[in-house]
């Protein structure tokens, strides 16, 4: 009877992991476009924190949408691009993110975050998006009936997929990994923690109001304007990773990532290209040099914590 309990409790939770992803999967797509794919961050940001026995679920929660989604765009595109087009990706980078854990810890023995391995499987898993998602287009082309699609050239969108699948990886993965780790300094997280916390206070009085200023003025403007205000947006997440570490340069990365793709208007637009890439090098060189500002503002934290308790 226990067991019989414990298979039911076992298969709810999978179904339960299953619609979660499921829906978040769907509302991440629904956001995203050719150079910006939020579904890789989710998806990294999964197989990083979800146990391996929920791997399944998280299989069959991504298989369901894109299933459909194949399926309804039979008439345009044909059923050969279908079937490739229903690949889940994260079964695809599932081995990959196995055997970058198998061959390094998510923190390092001091504490630190593996920044490196992170990154690293950012690049394999937005590989592997790009040539999946290629592979899908080429297929689609060379069953389309003759003058069905205007010529396109694979390659531009390869690297316009490439970035898509980095740039939405770093919009959502660090910034995943970094409220994790902060939340679990604290046996409960209460919203008067949330309130004071310096990192939360100058997120909304100061990076917020900065980027919606930004967005807004790039939505009046063109041309070099446009590319200034689209540049501009790089500074917070440089300033909040070293006031705040790798936390602060995930947080900011991922505010300065959505008001960059709300500036977009045209697909494949070279401008906008241009400025997702110094973004996204940005963000990585953030989240590298803010591990060990991170670091030393732990040490800062444990040391005046201890010399606090001398004293009392």
């Amino acid at each position: 009877m226990e067991g019989a309990n414990s298979n039911h409790v076992s298969w709810a939770r999978m179904a339960a992991v299953a619609a979660a992803y499921a829906a978040c999967y769907e509302l991440a797509r629904y956001f995203s476009f050719s150079h910006w794919i939020l579904p890789a961050g989710l998806r990294l940001a999964c197989l990083f924190l979800v146990p391996r026995r929920f791997w399944p679920a998280l299989a069959i929660g991504e298989t369901l949408p894109v299933v459909e989604s194949a399926a309804l765009h039979i008439p345009d595109f044909g059923v050969p691009w279908a079937f490739v087009a229903s690949i889940p990706l994260i079964v695809v980078c599932m081995p990959i993110v196995a055997k970058i854990k198998q061959q390094a810890d998510l923190y390092r023995d001091n504490g630190d975050l593996n920044m490196a391995m992170i990154l690293a499987a950012t690049v394999v898993c937005a590989l592997l998006t790009a040539v999946l998602t290629c592979a899908a287009l080429m297929v689609a082309l060379a069953t389309a009936p003759p003058g069905a699609w205007p010529e396109i050239a694979v390659v531009p969108y390869f690297f316009a997929y490439l970035l898509g699948a980095y740039l939405g990886a770093l919009t959502l993965t660090p910034t995943v990994l970094a409220l994790r780790e902060r939340a679990a300094r604290y046996e409960r997280v209460t919203w008067s923690l949330v309130r004071t916390s310096p990192l939360a206070i100058e997120v909304v009085l100061g990076v917020t109001p900065a980027l919606l200023a930004m967005a807004a003025l790039a939505s009046t403007s063109d041309g070099i304007m446009l590319q200034i205000c689209r540049m501009a947006m790089v500074m917070p997440v440089l300033v909040l990773t070293l006031r705040h570490g790798w936390h602060g340069g995930a947080v900011a990365g991922m505010l300065a990532s959505i008001a960059m793709a709300s500036t977009s208007t045209v697909l494949l637009d070279p401008a906008m290209i241009h400025a997702q890439v110094v973004l996204a090098f940005a963000i990585s060189g953030a989240l590298m040099v803010g591990v060990p500002i991170t670091r030393r503002a732990r040490a800062r934290a444990a040391g005046a914590g201890m010399t606090d308790a001398s004293h009392r």
